[in-house]
């Protein structure tokens, strides 16, 4: 059981760093085409897109973490 857990914060944790990998290399493209315009564009595409995608994500990540280390859990204490 331990290791069933251990797992699953291993994954939830390398689910979390591609995630900060794929906003990481936004930040670089948008780097290279600085102007005023991109910045701009750049604001309103996180302000849209970024957090009705991510974040959702996150949330069902940490979720299914919570929810199988305390179904682990109960188990063990059985």
């Amino acid at each position: 059981m331990i290791i069933a857990l251990v797992l699953l914060f291993g994954i939830a944790t390398v689910w979390t760093l591609v995630i900060f990998k794929q906003e990481e290399n936004k930040i670089k493209k948008y780097e290279e085409e600085d102007t005023v315009e991109n910045e701009i564009k750049r604001s309103l595409e996180y302000e849209s897109k970024s957090l009705k995608s991510n974040v959702p994500i996150l949330t069902w990540i940490y979720t299914i973490t919570i929810i199988v280390s305390l179904i682990v859990f109960a188990v063990y204490l059985i």
